[in-house]
């Protein structure tokens, strides 16, 4: 969707919508920079920074706006600070995320060890996923250019409402 129908929804309801959605699929430049959208950009309220960390079950990158990430933060804070067990869990998490920085033309640049995890090498997919960005190795998706009905209706179906 682009900004000008974004904001026309906006304008006619009073709505703000935050959801990332969509594909675009982008080669790393030769600094293995990757260039997030400008509409995904404005949608996120134009940060300065994103977080990048590991999906837990998938080979790709989750990149988390920090509005969203601020949320989970909060939610973790709340955790007994002295918890062994609590802090193994927060150190693993910390050593596998990072926080990178946009540059003045919205690129950011994934870490190496992260790029290796997702197979990401030349050409990446980048995935809405309403609330952050799936990073994939295009190779590990369906074309573009294809509706796989079945994925749809199985997603839609295991929404809780």
């Amino acid at each position: 969707m682009s900004m000008k129908a974004v904001e026309s929804v906006v304008e006619s309801t009073g709505v703000r919508t935050s959801a990332l959605v969509g594909r675009y699929d982008h080669a790393l430049d030769p600094k293995k920079r990757l260039t997030i959208p400008s509409e995904w950009r404005e949608l996120m309220g134009n940060p300065g920074y994103i977080y990048a960390m590991p999906d837990r079950r998938e080979r790709c990158v989750n990149l988390i706006p920090m509005a969203d990430m601020d949320v989970w933060l909060d939610k973790i804070r709340a955790q007994s600070l002295f918890d062994p067990a609590m802090n193994a869990v927060l150190q693993t998490i910390g050593q596998n995320s990072y926080l990178l920085s946009f540059d003045s033309q919205g690129r950011i640049r994934i870490c190496d060890k992260l790029l290796q995890f997702a197979n990401l090498t030349t050409t990446v997919a980048m995935v809405g996923s309403v609330k952050m960005i799936k990073v994939w190795d295009p190779a590990a998706l369906a074309p573009a250019d294809v509706v796989d009905q079945a994925a749809l209706d199985s997603a839609m179906s295991a929404l809780p409402f």
